[in-house]
């Protein structure tokens, strides 16, 4: 790129370029494309006007007289390659246009018609673009033979054409690239192709005659030609057969979605397990086989060749690359094939089988391991092969080994969640390996979380909930763990302590193993990794992760699941790995939630009573799990009480009435300090109206809780020289406690407002003004107005 094209993209990023000047610029582009030669200049402004109209995500207005001389350079026949790719690279950025009159019905260089059907099919398909496009590359694909030149350029366009639109397809036009795709993959040349001469006395009578391609270990091939092979140079059907495969799989499943499309489709599918109908099939001459058939015969063949080809040892690092996506491919083919035609399935079960043995001891093509077991997931059952032995090695090995491999991971990822509806019985073994699966996403949490998030409603049960939850909350110290496995920081010294030892063993485990351990020693010993970055960003994950869990779990739970899970939200509240903002992040998370398993099992907070009642009667959780506490006591104000449990005592509510009004004062009376920061206004107005619920369902309590409503009353307007509360914070307990009193002094009305009978949810008790509720709610609001007034006075 020149100089002023670097200065022009500079200006282009600093938005410099305004309307008036583009103007001027499409003149001065006009201009160049109306001379009858198209030099530099013409190809320097196109390359500017390129940056202008992509350089900004507004569309760029261009002059129609600009617009048209685009396209018609675009379609002059001699025009250069490099300006006809810039023509075609502005009219993309201008898509969807509205005054493109650009047709490919008379182009006839395939080249040239590629770029063409590029900016039509950006189009949209206002016009029936799509289907002009398929129509004009299929005649021209008719109009040459399989070896003719430049038809390479032809099957991107047919590729994306049958992608965008395979119903505009006509029979005969699916079997006539059938059989062209025959002729590419099976009948290329095995010949090196010639290179290209300048001409001259020594070129064609004295050149070297090209030799035979050779496979990726330097021997000379003995079989058909394919994406493996190598040379100096190659022909274009060379070409035309990588182009073909590259578009194999998409193909066939378009060609036939259904299966086969011999008469004989149903028996084959009743005969699936049956020897005789292989033999029968596979006896067949193939060159009597319907294209679509036929095709499937050399796409079996080629997949058996691309097999064989992949034990050898490949002289260059590209082409093991190479070797390691064709393997991929293969298989996914003869996944395809298999599931179209039954009769392919036992002649595949053996080759797969003995690739899958070869593969578990090649660690360096070990991703090829995911289409085998995904083909014998699909395929197991009827060939009567069980897939449990492949899967419970792919589950072991892959995530604890090659965790640190992102490609490996999302790919990994997809599988388990695209492979969902044909597991079946094997859905235990998934579940049962989600610590592993685990470390996948504590490793590539940043690319990996949105499709956990699709995975995890079928990764939980009843059996692994709690199991799960624990692991979840401790992802980011995973995370820290597997950096630990990888670097061996100074810190693996104390690790080999035995006690730690058990700790790392039980956090790096692969499969779920039905107990829990309390990892806070753990903690310490990672907490010099708790601010690497992979650990920061598994923890902003976490929140979201924990979501999506809770939404599957609250599904299924049960009263026993909700208490378990209730109980460990308590316990870890104050025990999470000390990663900067997480526990503030999980606190929000895991309170929302503890009401949202209060609200399904109302019960839980009169099982649970003691265990609420010991953490509610900690000072110091106000002040580090204040949203967690808040929650807490919001959930025994709404439901301990005997309309929602009739196991509630009286005995009980003045137990949590005393801890709370303890608590109450406690928050209230002491002085603000560095270490011991200001009660939020929130937990207060909270605990005021829960000891006011509480009161009103057990009304001795009244005049006590009345006595420290109306000093928390006077407390707020009145605040104390030391008091570090603010007026806001002030007026807003003030506000709350005044309401309260003149609750409390209608007992009855505070009991029908305060503890409403689960009948307050139906309709007609918000419809029906002769119901007592909005009456009592009106009742109410008279008095609260009247009591603000009084206290403004």
């Amino acid at each position: 790129m020149t100089p002023r094209l670097l200065n022009s993209c500079a200006s282009l990023c600093l938005g410099r370029i305004q309307d008036e000047e583009l103007q001027k610029f499409c003149s001065r582009v006009v201009k160049l494309l109306q001379k009858e030669e198209l030099g530099p200049d013409a190809v320097d402004a196109l390359q500017r006007l390129f940056l202008i109209v992509s350089a900004t995500k507004y569309k760029r207005k261009l002059e129609k007289t600009c617009v048209d001389l685009l396209q018609t350079t675009l379609c002059a026949p001699k025009c250069p390659e490099q300006l006809q790719l810039l023509c075609t690279a502005i009219l993309r950025e201008r898509s969807p246009s509205d005054d493109l009159n650009l047709s490919c019905d008379h182009v006839q260089n395939s080249r040239q018609l590629s770029l063409v059907a590029s900016v039509l099919l950006a189009q949209g398909d206002k016009k029936e673009e799509v289907r002009s496009v398929g129509q004009r590359a299929f005649r021209v694909l008719e109009s040459r033979q399989p070896e003719g030149p430049s038809l390479r350029h032809l099957l991107p366009v047919v590729s994306k054409v049958t992608h965008l639109a395979p119903h505009t397809l006509h029979e005969d036009q699916t079997n006539l690239l059938s059989k062209r795709l025959v002729d590419w993959l099976r009948y290329a040349s095995v010949q090196q192709g010639v290179p290209h001469t300048s001409g001259g006395f020594f070129s064609a009578p004295r050149a070297r005659q090209p030799g035979p391609v050779t496979e990726v270990d330097g021997a000379v091939a003995t079989d058909f030609f394919t994406v493996l092979s190598t040379g100096q140079h190659f022909t274009e059907d060379q070409w035309l057969n990588v182009q073909a495969f590259s578009m194999l799989r998409a193909w066939l499943l378009h060609s036939s979605p259904r299966g086969p499309s011999s008469p004989d489709t149903d028996d084959k599918s009743e005969l699936e397990g049956s020897t005789l109908s292989v033999l029968s099939a596979t006896s067949t001459a193939s060159h009597l086989l319907p294209p679509q058939e036929r095709l499937r015969e050399k796409a079996f063949e080629y997949c058996q060749r691309l097999i064989e080809q992949s034990t050898r040892r490949a002289l260059r690092k590209g082409d093991s690359d190479l070797q390691k996506a064709c393997l991929v491919e293969a298989v996914l083919l003869l996944d395809v094939l298999c599931r179209q035609d039954p009769s392919f399935l036992y002649r595949t079960l053996s080759c797969l089988k003995a690739l899958h043995a070869r593969l578990c001891g090649d660690p360096a093509r070990v991703r090829a391991l995911l289409p085998i077991a995904q083909f014998f997931l699909n395929h197991g059952e009827a060939a009567a092969v069980d897939s449990e032995a492949i899967l419970q090695h792919l589950f072991t090995r892959i995530p604890c080994e090659l965790f640190h491999s992102p490609m490996l991971a999302f790919e990994f990822v997809c599988f388990c969640r695209d492979s969902l509806p044909v597991f079946g019985r094997n859905l235990d073994i998934l579940r049962r390996s989600f610590p592993n699966l685990f470390k996948l996403l504590a490793w590539n949490s940043p690319a990996l979380t949105s499709e956990f998030v699709a995975l995890l409603p079928s990764l939980v049960d009843s059996a692994t909930a709690v199991e799960m939850l624990h692991t979840l909350l401790d992802l980011p110290c995973l995370t820290a763990a597997l950096d630990l496995q990888l670097r061996n920081p100074s810190c693996l010294e104390a690790s080999r302590d035995p006690q730690f030892q058990g700790l790392l063993q039980h956090l790096l485990r692969a499969t779920a193993s039905g107990t829990t351990e309390r990892l806070a020693p753990l903690h310490q010993l990672l907490q010099p990794l708790a601010s690497l970055t992979r650990v920061v960003q598994c923890a902003e994950a976490v929140p979201t992760l924990l979501q999506a869990f809770f939404s599957a779990v609250t599904q299924f739970a049960d009263g026993a699941l909700s208490n378990q899970l209730a109980l460990l939200l308590l316990e870890r509240s104050d025990s999470l790995y000390q990663v900067p903002q997480y526990e503030a992040h999980v606190h929000r998370v895991l309170s929302s939630q503890f009401l949202v398993l209060c609200a399904r099992h109302p019960s839980l907070v009169v099982e649970l009573a003691k265990e609420l009642l010991e953490f509610v009667g900690s000072v110091s959780s106000v002040h580090s799990r204040e949203a967690m506490l808040t929650a807490v006591v919001w959930a025994v104000g709404e439901y301990l009480s005997v309309s929602w449990d009739r196991r509630c005592t009286v005995e009980q509510i003045n137990r949590f009435f005393e801890v709370l009004e303890a608590l109450l004062f406690e928050v209230t009376q002491s002085r603000p300090s560095a270490t011991l920061p200001k009660c939020p206004p929130r937990v207060i107005t909270v605990l005021m109206t829960t000891l006011t619920k509480l009161a009103s369902r057990s009304q001795d309590l009244i005049p006590r809780v009345s006595l420290f409503l109306s000093k928390m009353r006077s407390l707020a307007q009145n605040p104390a020289p030391s008091s570090d509360r603010c007026g806001e914070d002030a007026g807003a307990v003030c506000t709350r406690a005044a309401e309260l009193l003149t609750l409390l002094k209608m007992p009855s009305v505070a009991q029908f407002v305060l503890t409403p009978s689960a009948e307050v949810s139906e309709p007609r008790y918000h419809r029906d003004t002769n119901t007592a509720l909005p009456l009592a709610l009106r009742t109410v609001s008279r008095l609260v107005e009247k009591e603000a007034g009084l206290l403004l006075g």
